[in-house]
């Protein structure tokens, strides 16, 4: 396969990827251009590579940016931005596990709590309605804590050993 071929099929690919992860499509094309671009890219190079227009791709990048998964590089004599993308994959999905941690799990937990200690449990279906809430709250709630310890895996012992087994 041609490398064009090749990287155009990765970006869709990634791309309707990303909208059955929870980010729309666009913004996924965004991140795998940049992750398998060697050089930084300018808002005009991804603006033509993609096809999509200006405010489309700056709405996209800072997304991006501030999942903390893209970052601005400046060339020295350059008036324009360029973007790159986190290269290294632990540290990729660390970030996205974190973020994905504060914009899903983090207002699920809230939710849960809410109306596992507001709901009338002077009826069987109330009082069930708390204890099926409250066992998913805990539930949930130990899940995030796996994500919170896995992503300080940098500081952790355990998890560096984890990580290097995996390799």
């Amino acid at each position: 396969m041609e490398f064009t071929e090749a990287k155009n099929k990765f970006v869709q690919t990634w791309g309707a990827l990303g909208s059955q992860w929870g980010i729309n499509k666009t913004m996924a094309q965004i991140h795998a251009l940049l992750m398998v671009s060697n050089e930084p890219l300018s808002m005009e190079d991804i603006m033509e590579e993609l096809q999509i227009s200006r405010g489309n791709a700056s709405m996209n990048i800072r997304a991006l940016i501030d999942w903390g998964i893209v970052y601005k590089e400046f060339k020295h004599g350059e008036r324009r931005e360029f973007f790159t993308a986190e290269k290294d994959l632990d540290e990729l999905a660390i970030k996205i596990a974190k973020e994905r941690s504060k914009r899903e799990i983090k207002p699920a937990l809230k939710v849960l709590k809410e109306v596992s200690a507001d709901v009338d449990t002077k009826t069987t279906e109330g009082k069930y309605f708390a204890e099926q809430t409250d066992k998913l709250y805990e539930f949930v709630l130990k899940t995030d804590n796996i994500i919170e310890k896995a992503t300080e895996y940098k500081d952790n012992w355990l998890t560096k050993l984890l990580m290097k087994m995996m390799k």
